[in-house]
């Protein structure tokens, strides 16, 4: 099993001088940003730099995080000169729909790119609403832009207004987990110098079914990657589910217990997989 992503970090498009960093901090996966990063009068500046980055993304080889490139909302202006300079991109590099309200947003992406992973982001109480038929949708992740969110739904910022986003996040886990899609990453947490608030929030996160986190500095990788990374009691317990099953096929029995007599299931042994891979590791390594 591929390791997931846990862990992504934006970077400005109109910011170049910042490229290699981003590409050097230690994410899974950079978010090349054209749409909230980027003031109205600099996204024609932000599509040419692109090129740049993704000169910088080939010269870093096999050591490269994935790429995925926001682009502006479908129906804004910048969209359509967006999605002109993302064409000219390496094909690995995915797409991040903002403000996704519907499966037709998806498709009208999935034609103006076809071939690129498109990840979709649902910002609106509608568009939570219609999780898992966006997320049914062909996308490869569906996450929620959370800022939006809190505006329309009243809730407040930081973390007074976590236990108010907490029905919308669990609502997001579940639709990606029934569309078989990856545990979905947390929204950005904004204030890059409250670290304790950062680990609290990722731990919330992590109790719902996040499989990692966005953020907008370095400075917040370490903390996302610690708490959403599985401990040693816990990827002991789901190697052995995975040796227990292996155990068990070779010798016919086919009884997948365990010594405890937990019995296991297919869904049991794919969350054992999938701790397993958050560590880094491979199955029966």
């Amino acid at each position: 099993m591929t390791r997931p992503i846990m862990v992504a970090l934006y970077a400005p498009a109109d910011r170049p001088e910042r490229f290699g960093k981003a590409l050097r901090a230690g994410a899974d996966a950079v978010i090349v940003d054209l749409e909230d990063a980027v003031a109205a009068a600099r996204k024609v500046e932000a599509r040419a730099a692109l090129k740049d980055f993704a000169a910088l993304w080939e010269a870093s080889g096999a050591a490269a995080p994935a790429v995925q490139v926001r682009v502006n909302a479908l129906g804004s202006s910048a969209h359509d000169a967006d999605l002109a300079a993302v064409a000219e991109l390496p094909p690995a590099f995915g797409v991040r729909l903002p403000k996704t309200q519907s499966t037709d947003d998806v498709a009208a992406l999935r034609a103006a790119l076809p071939g690129r992973e498109v990840h979709a982001l649902l910002e609106s109480a509608l568009a939570v609403e219609r999780a898992f038929e966006i997320a049914g949708a062909g996308v490869a992740s569906i996450a929620t832009g959370e800022a939006d969110l809190r505006a329309e739904l009243g809730v407040p910022a930081g973390p007074a207004g976590e236990a108010g986003l907490a029905w919308s996040r669990s609502r997001i886990v579940n639709a990606a987990a029934a569309a078989g899609l990856p545990a979905p990453l947390m929204a950005v947490y904004a204030d890059v110098v409250d670290a304790a608030g950062l680990e609290a929030s990722c731990r919330t996160g992590r109790g719902l079914g996040f499989g990692g986190r966005t953020a907008v500095h370095p400075r917040q990788l370490g903390v996302i990657r610690r708490v959403f990374t599985p401990g040693p009691s816990e990827v002991a317990r789901a190697q052995h589910i995975v040796d227990r099953v292996q155990t068990a096929a070779a010798d016919g029995t086919g009884a997948f217990v365990l010594a405890d007599g937990t019995f296991i299931d297919v869904a049991m042994v794919r969350a054992a997989e999938r701790v397993i891979a958050l560590a880094g590791r491979e199955p029966g390594l």
